[in-house]
């Protein structure tokens, strides 16, 4: 009889890159993908902490996969990915397993504790259009709002000759989109701006793409980078989060509107035919009506071909959470989201 795996991934793409390393274990251990999950002896959920609506989400799931457990007692129930200690609490007792982000080696032991016979199969890379480099995981940058240092831990860039080496190998397979990874790219420690060259000058048929840079460290030397080699996708995300002087403060984000304005507008000039797009977060406590007013104007006067805009949610542990009264209803919150996201996703 088949043993199978059902693998359901929540948030940004550090969590999608996690999900597929972990594909390759359920593999090479002969443990197969299911068409769904009732089919699953494994279900293993890769869970982001960062906003509460995906947190919801797998409470929802959790209802459904306990009904499963009582039919078919041997399904085991995992979890990893951004997990607050608050949210790990209340999960203890929901999952079989939980490990922490990245830690394959502990997936790949309790695995081999479960299978009663393992068949190691060779793991086959298929080609893909698109392939997932991370260069650094972490944060320090604390902003108020943001659960990523608590849950991934403080900054830690990876070698450079090894990103290089798994681009190369990615280059191989025929791959056509590298897209390198980091909570904050251009922090990286080795410098990121030189790797972004580097990379941009190996041969081959690809592009490449980063994500997510912080406006206080995009450098004009990382613009001109971008101008420069034909390899680098004309693509830029750079989160705003506020067009409101009084709530960048607040959110602990260390620029002003100015200072973004300078920067796009130095984008735009010195990279033929950018699209530049954003992150923003509307309902953010205090946020008056007038002060959000101001963001969707900023938003007019940039311009972004796209904007993944999101209500505010507090997060337990978080400078905001605990210092600053979540005060904005919800009904309002949504009323903003509508407006700013119909103006740049229309």
């Amino acid at each position: 009889m088949r043993t199978q795996y059902f693998l359901f991934t929540l948030g940004c793409q550090y969590n999608i890159f996690e999900s597929q390393e972990i594909e390759k274990i359920f593999l090479e251990l002969g443990i197969e993908k299911s068409a769904g999950e009732k089919s699953a002896d494994f279900i293993l959920t890769n869970i982001c902490s960062v906003r509460q609506k995906p947190i919801d989400r797998v409470f929802g799931k959790l209802k459904i996969w306990q009904k499963l457990k009582i039919k078919k007692p041997d399904l085991k129930i995992i979890a990893t990915g951004c997990i607050l200690p608050r949210d790990k609490k209340k999960f203890q007792e929901k999952f079989d397993f939980i490990f922490a982000p990245g830690d394959f080696r502990a997936l790949k032991k309790y695995l081999l504790s479960q299978i009663k016979k393992p068949v190691c199969a060779e793991f086959k890379k298929d080609y893909q259009d698109s392939g997932l480099v991370p260069i650094m995981t972490g944060c320090n940058n604390f902003c108020t709002y943001c659960a990523v240092p608590y849950t991934r831990g403080r900054e830690k860039s990876f070698a450079k000759k090894e990103i290089i080496q798994k681009v190369k190998k990615l280059i191989r397979l025929g791959t056509k989109e590298i897209i390198l990874l980091g909570q904050n790219v251009n922090s990286y420690q080795y410098g990121f701006e030189e790797l972004l060259e580097k990379i941009a000058k190996l041969p081959g048929n690809f592009e490449i793409t980063f994500l997510s840079p912080h406006p206080k460290d995009t450098t004009k030397k990382l613009i001109e980078i971008i101008a420069k080699y034909p390899k680098i996708k004309k693509e830029f995300h750079l989160p705003l989060q506020s067009g409101n002087n009084r709530i960048l403060e607040l959110m602990n984000r260390n620029y002003s509107t100015d200072d973004y304005l300078k920067l796009a507008q130095m984008i735009r000039k010195t990279i033929s035919k950018i699209r530049l797009s954003t992150d923003i977060i509307v309902g953010f406590p205090t946020e008056t009506k007038k002060e959000f007013e101001e963001t969707y104007k900023f938003c007019k006067k940039i311009k972004f071909a796209k904007a993944f805009v999101s209500i505010y949610s507090p997060r337990p542990g978080t400078y905001a959470e605990k210092n600053l009264k979540d005060d904005i209803p919800f009904q309002e919150k949504r009323r903003r989201w509508l407006k700013l996201d119909r103006l740049i996703n229309k």
